[in-house]
């Protein structure tokens, strides 16, 4: 489905971001996998990859919350001078999953550093090339609780739910460009982030759901895939959620 594509994938070392990165690259996608630190674990699995099915796999690291490695990072992935098919922003913190009167101002702001401010830099730097080349897809991993407005963690669903204003924003501005943009709001998935969570609380959303069950990264990844694809070329500022019948 996206054979030949370029595609940039923030936080592609772990759980949702890796589910993508590995779908895109089974899809036929060559990857510009974005990461925060260097793991040399982690540099062989993506040559592995990239040898196994015959793509291009560029690490390239760089903080989301630091404007200067946000620039850095965009320049090395632009110095390859390839088309850029797709931007999946994607890395994301939880911030400190208190209520919004005990949040503190700097959790707020470091929470919408990364989720939100970070991927919008990112995206400005590398859409010249997509505007040039007259394609592309953008998506943003944003969240359901950032449709239900669930109960504390006010900075990680308000940062979300940004991702969603991007999206409907960019399909606008973007669209005579030939350029889509899409959000995917993910229900409880069985990441790192969702194993941080107290079981009792755990069990709870999990038995809110139709399918009484967590989801998987590769399900996500799969609905990522088909977004970045040309099967997907007459949808543009659309939120696909994928939650498992989650009762709010």
């Amino acid at each position: 489905m996206l054979k030949d594509k370029n595609i940039v994938i923030t936080g592609s070392n772990r759980g949702i971001g890796f589910a993508v990165l590995k779908a895109c690259i089974e899809n036929g996608a060559n990857v510009f996998a974005c990461m925060r630190s260097r793991s040399e674990e982690q540099e062989k699995e993506l040559q592995m990859l990239s040898e196994k099915y015959n793509v291009a796999v560029h690490p390239i690291y760089f903080d989301l919350g630091q404007e200067r490695t946000i620039k850095e990072g965009a320049s090395e992935i632009l110095k390859y001078k390839v088309p850029i098919s797709g931007i999946v922003n994607n890395a994301g913190v939880i911030g400190a999953k208190s209520l919004f009167l005990m949040t503190s101002m700097e959790d707020i702001r470091h929470t919408f550093d990364i989720n939100f401010f970070g991927h919008v830099f990112l995206t400005q730097r590398l859409l010249k090339n997509m505007i040039r080349n007259k394609s592309g897809s953008i998506v943003n991993i944003s969240s359901a609780a950032a449709l239900d407005g669930e109960p504390a963690q006010f900075e990680y669903v308000a940062s979300k739910a940004a991702m969603i204003g991007a999206v409907k924003k960019w399909a606008n501005e973007l669209g005579a460009y030939g350029i889509r943009a899409n959000a995917v709001a993910p229900g409880v998935i069985e990441t790192d982030m969702v194993s941080e969570m107290k079981t009792e609380l755990l069990s709870g959303t999990v038995g809110n759901t139709a399918l009484h069950r967590l989801g998987r990264p590769d399900e996500i990844a799969k609905a990522v895939v088909w977004l970045l694809s040309d099967d997907s070329g007459y949808m543009t500022g659309q939120v696909v959620r994928i939650d498992g019948g989650l009762h709010p």
